[in-house]
């Protein structure tokens, strides 16, 4: 199991960018896939992005592709989630997840995931 610590939310305009950050606790991290999703008032959660335990594979939703970049350090336990270009619809809770098992691909459903934080508001003013 892994504890996971969202921060990095705020209140931003249109056109800046901001920086996700979510520590992770136990010692399954490194080897689990980690990922970004985000939840809009009165919408599903949705995927963002994933990235690959060790070898830096990554996953992008279309609608963020080009403009949010997601990365990790294995050696702090953390990973990031760059979003430059904010638009207004990027409006959400952003939830860190982790899956820890071994698989092929990147998953992107939200179902495969096992452990999840508990969020960081990001705001976008348009």
């Amino acid at each position: 199991q892994v504890q996971l610590v969202e921060s990095g939310g705020g209140l931003v305009q249109a056109g800046d960018s901001l920086r996700l950050s979510c520590v992770a606790s136990g010692r399954t991290f490194s080897s689990s896939t980690m990922g970004w999703f985000r939840q809009a008032p009165g919408k599903e959660r949705a995927f963002v992005a994933a990235i690959s335990p060790n070898d830096g594979r990554t996953v992008y939703a279309g609608s963020v592709k080009g403009r949010f970049s997601i990365s990790r350090q294995n050696a702090k336990n953390t990973v990031y989630l760059q979003m430059n270009s904010l638009k207004h619809e990027d409006t959400a809770v952003y939830y860190c997840a982790a899956d820890s098992h071994r698989r092929l691909g990147i998953p992107t459903r939200r179902d495969l995931y096992d452990d999840w934080g508990q969020g960081t508001q990001v705001t976008v003013s348009s």
